[in-house]
């Protein structure tokens, strides 16, 4: 068991969050086009809600998010491979309902890395419909899901995952 805490993301870290999100497995051959050459810039962050996971104690990050809110739309959501399986996406996706909520959103759209679908399936999104290929980066068709957010969504600032 580790300790989680979603805490802002700070300019200084985009380097941090770049690293997390090129070195994770997922990424890989067939989808390594998509983030090939991008970085999580310092502005993004000043400009957009981006929250990290880190492990209480030793600060390890763990994950984040990018949310952008005109329209909703989970834009980044990255685990590290040690976390998956731990929780720490479900403590995301549920800070990420819980900050939409917030300001005023009544749903969240998430354009899906393919393997990804099934984890917000089990979050609670549904599929509203399949993007064609956007060649030559996206040579794969991606599901496009939508959360429904509402007034019972709930996030702490610190849990057990």
């Amino acid at each position: 068991m580790v300790t989680v805490r979603v805490r802002r993301a700070r300019p200084d870290e985009a380097g941090g969050l770049t690293r997390l999100m090129h070195e994770l497995s997922a990424y890989q051959g067939e989808y390594a086009s998509i983030i090939d050459g991008y970085e999580v810039a310092p502005d993004y962050i000043a400009q957009n809600p981006v929250y990290l996971a880190e492990a209480e104690g030793d600060g390890a990050l763990l994950g984040f998010y990018g949310l952008l809110l005109e329209p909703p739309e989970l834009d980044l959501m990255f685990v590290a491979d040690r976390a998956q399986g731990l929780g720490v996406g479900r403590r995301l996706v549920d800070h990420m309902l819980h900050r939409a909520h917030d300001a005023g959103a009544d749903h969240v759209r998430v354009v899906s890395h393919p393997p990804a679908e099934q984890f917000y399936v089990r979050m609670g999104a549904v599929r509203v419909a399949v993007l064609p290929p956007q060649p030559p980066k996206v040579t794969w068709e991606r599901p496009e899901l939508r959360f429904t957010v509402g007034g019972a969504a709930t996030a702490q600032s610190t849990s057990t995952a």
